[in-house]
C-alpha cells in the first residue's frame, strides 16, 4: 500500500476544486443560465431547486461507494461523467427542446457531483494522516471556494461577454457550458494522474459501514434528534429563498421590479466579489468557534446569515440601482452567510458525533439540502405572487422561526473549540 499523505499538495487542490466547480454550476449558474435564456422565475425556482435533490438522498447511496470498488475509482468515473454532461447542455442549448435536454443533463451532474462528494471525502480521510487531515482542511476550503469563483463568478462573466459579442444568448451559454465541460475534464485528467491508489483490500473493509438499517436507527435514536431536524431544517429557511432570487433580482429589468444589471455585471458582483467575501466570512467564522467554541458564536452567526436578507428588501422598496449600494449589500450578504454557515457546519459535525460519523454526516447534510430544497422550489411562485418588494420581505419573515428553535438546541458550549 502506497504511504499516505503521496502527492498531498498535488491532488487535495484539484479534487476540491472538481468537488465544488459542478455544485456551483448545477445550484448558481443554472439559475442566470435560464434567466438569460427567458425562463419564468416560477419555472427555474421550480425546477432548479429541485436538482438539489441528489444532495438530500446521497445517504441512501452512500453505502455503495464504500462496499463497491474504490473511492478513486467512483470520483474518477463521476467526474467524467459530469465532463460529459456539461457538454452535452452546451449542445443541446441550440434545440427547440433545450430546456427539457438541458434539465436531464444537470440532473445527471447533480448525481454524479453528489456521489463524487462522498468518494471525494472519503479517499481524503483514508489518504491522508489525522494531522495532515487537519492540516490540509483550509486548502479544501480554499480550491473549493476558487472552484465557485469560477463557475459563478468568471464563467459568468465570460457568457456576459459573449452575449454582447454575438447578440444571442443561446451561442453565449452554448459555448460556456462547453468551456465549462472541458474544463471539468481538464481536473478530470489531473486527478487520474495525480491521485495514489491508497486503498487496499484492507483498508476498504475497515471503512465500510455498518447494515444500512443500523445506521439510520443509530442516527434518529441519539437524544434530542427531532430538535436538531427541526432546527437544520429551519435554519436557512430564508435565505434559501433568497439564494435563488438573488440573480433573477440583479438582472430583472426595472421595469418588473429589478435592477437590470448585466450578466457580466452580476457575475463579477455576486459571484467573484461576493465569493471572495464568503470566504472571508467563512474563514473568520472558523477561526472564532475554534478560539471560544460554539455556544458563544451561534447566535450572531445566525443574526450575520440573516439579517442582511433586509439589504435586499430595502434595494427593492427604494428600487435603488447604484452600483456602490448593490455591491455593498452583495458583499454583507455572502460575508454574512460565510460567517453564518461557518456555526451550522460545526453544528452539523456535531449532529454526527459517535459512531458512523461517516453516514451520519451524510445525513444530516442530506436535511440541510432539504432544508434548501423545499423552500427554492416555492421562491420563484412566491417572488411572482409578491413582487420584489413583497418578496424579500417575506424572506425577512420567514428567517425568523430559526431564532426560536435555537433556543431549544442544546450541544456542549465549547464544542469546536481546539485543544491547547
Amino acid at each position: 500500500m502506497i504511504q499516505k499523505n503521496k502527492w498531498a499538495w498535488a491532488w487535495v487542490p484539484t479534487l476540491y476544486f472538481a468537488q465544488g466547480l459542478p455544485y456551483a454550476l448545477v445550484v448558481t449558474v443554472s439559475v442566470i443560465m435560464y434567466k438569460r435564456l427567458g425562463i419564468s422565475n416560477s419555472d427555474l425556482g421550480l425546477y432548479t431547486s429541485f436538482l438539489y435533490l441528489p444532495w438530500v438522498i446521497k445517504p441512501l447511496w452512500s453505502p455503495f461507494v464504500d462496499l463497491k470498488s474504490t473511492k478513486r475509482n467512483w470520483f474518477l468515473y463521476m467526474q467524467l461523467l459530469m465532463s460529459v454532461a456539461l457538454l452535452a447542455i452546451g449542445f443541446t442549448l441550440p434545440t427547440n427542446a433545450f430546456f427539457v435536454a438541458s434539465l436531464a443533463c444537470f440532473w445527471m451532474v447533480a448525481f454524479a457531483s453528489a456521489t463524487n462528494d462522498i468518494a471525494t471525502d472519503g479517499y481524503y480521510m483514508i489518504g491522508l494522516t489525522e494531522e495532515k487531515q487537519s492540516f490540509f482542511v483550509g486548502m479544501r476550503s480554499v480550491f473549493y471556494k476558487l472552484a465557485n469563483v469560477t463557475g459563478q463568478g468568471l464563467l459568468v462573466v465570460l457568457a456576459g461577454y459573449l452575449e454582447g459579442r454575438y447578440g444571442d444568448n443561446t451561442k453565449a451559454w452554448s459555448y460556456t457550458m462547453i468551456c465549462a465541460g472541458s474544463l471539468m475534464l481538464l481536473m478530470t485528467l489531473s486527478n487520474f494522474f495525480a491521485t495514489p491508489k491508497f486503498e487496499s483490500s484492507e483498508a476498504i473493509v475497515l471503512e465500510k459501514p455498518k447494515s444500512f438499517v443500523e445506521v439510520f436507527v443509530s442516527f434518529f435514536k441519539k437524544p434530542g434528534m427531532a430538535m436538531a431536524i427541526t432546527f437544520i431544517l429551519f435554519f436557512r429557511l430564508g435565505e434559501s429563498q433568497l439564494v435563488k432570487m438573488a440573480s433573477p433580482f440583479l438582472l430583472d429589468p426595472t421595469s418588473v421590479g429589478g435592477l437590470g444589471y448585466s450578466t457580466s455585471e452580476v457575475g463579477t458582483i455576486y459571484g467573484t466579489i461576493g465569493v471572495v467575501f464568503l470566504t472571508i466570512g467563512g474563514i473568520l467564522g472558523g477561526i472564532l468557534i475554534s478560539r471560544q467554541g460554539l455556544k458563544k458564536w451561534m447566535l450572531p452567526m445566525l443574526i450575520s446569515l440573516n439579517a442582511p436578507n433586509a439589504l435586499y428588501a430595502v434595494l427593492a422598496i427604494t428600487k435603488t440601482t447604484a452600483l456602490w449600494a448593490v455591491t455593498g449589500t452583495v458583499i454583507v450578504e455572502q460575508f454574512g452567510y460565510g460567517f453564518g454557515i461557518a456555526g451550522f457546519m460545526v453544528y452539523l459535525i456535531y449532529v454526527a458525533e459517535g459512531n458512523s460519523k461517516t453516514s451520519h454526516y451524510a445525513l444530516a447534510t442530506g436535511f440541510m439540502a432539504l432544508g434548501m430544497m423545499l423552500p427554492g422550489l416555492i421562491s420563484g411562485f412566491m417572488q411572482e405572487w409578491l413582487g420584489y418588494n413583497g418578496f424579500f420581505i417575506w424572506v425577512v419573515i420567514a428567517s425568523l422561526p430559526a431564532f426560536f428553535i435555537l433556543r431549544y438546541i442544546n450541544y456542549p458550549p465549547l464544542f469546536g473549540k481546539a485543544n491547547k
